[in-house]
């Protein structure tokens, strides 16, 4: 008597999670994951509500260096502020964002949790390392902007000051707002390598089109520089121009990786 035919093996990266669930369930699992974050982030938000204050020093401490480079201002820089709820509001706005900053970790766990049953092994090892990569290169960037660019521009803009004898009178949510967005520029700019290994990975883009197209980036990364910094100064544009170049360079590598990966023949 014949035996019967072995079903073929089901390759390891081709498996999927077990705990696959009908339509409504999905939406259960989607409500559920969707409260947990929000409980997360208003817990956040409440923590950085409370100490606002403290988060609002930390933040203008690089004003404070660069007004000190200009004697002709005295000793403290001021910030004022043009109505009476101002600076409840910036409390709220420090608030907010940094509740969104502390929280984040969670919020993506939650999202994880609700995608990662539909998705492939190999593929929801991908998707942890390219979170944990997207949330260490904006980190970089804001991080890079705190301490290496945001004094540079503030020492460049309080110059104007020193050569026409002008008084600056700065508004708390003017300087907030400037301080959040500088921030939240360099770290969408740490985020290039992050995009082009996911352009690499779904084959749009090659380390080969990558150099060739180099030294166009030299260019477009001074543009972008000029159009994100609120300065006309060449240092500060430079500084972020440098970054971008750098970490375009990297991405090359990043590219060559992913495609030698691809290239290379699966084993039996």
């Amino acid at each position: 008597m014949a035996k019967p035919a072995a079903a073929p093996p089901v390759e390891p990266e081709t498996e999927l999670d077990d705990g696959r669930m009908p339509f409504l369930e999905h939406l259960k699992e989607l409500r559920k994951r969707l409260r947990n974050a929000v409980l997360f982030f208003m817990a956040g938000f409440l923590v950085s509500w409370y100490w606002a204050r403290d988060i609002f020093l930390w933040l203008k401490v690089p004003l404070d260096n660069a007004w000190h480079q200009h004697p002709k201002l005295g000793s403290t820089p001021t910030l004022n502020f043009g109505s009476l709820v101002e600076p409840f509001w910036v409390d709220m706005s420090m608030g907010l964002w940094a509740g969104i900053f502390i929280s984040s970790p969670f919020t993506f766990y939650q999202l994880w949790k609700f995608i990662a049953p539909g998705l492939y092994k190999k593929e929801r090892t991908t998707g942890v390392l390219f979170a944990m990569a997207s949330a260490f290169f904006f980190i970089a960037g804001a991080a890079f902007c705190y301490f290496f660019v945001l004094e540079q521009l503030f020492v460049f803009l309080l110059g104007y000051s020193d050569e026409n004898n002008l008084q600056p009178v700065l508004m708390m949510r003017d300087y907030i707002d400037l301080t959040r967005t500088m921030m939240i520029a360099f770290g969408g700019v740490f985020e290039l390598p992050v995009l082009i290994y996911f352009l690499a990975k779904i084959g749009l883009v090659t380390h080969r089109s990558l150099w060739s197209f180099n030294k166009w980036f030299v260019v477009i990364a001074f543009i972008v520089g000029a159009v994100l910094t609120p300065s006309p100064d060449p240092i500060t544009q430079t500084m972020m121009a440098l970054p971008m170049i750098l970490l375009y360079n990297f991405s090359i590598i990043v590219a060559w990786v992913v495609v030698r990966n691809k290239a290379r023949p699966n084993p039996d």
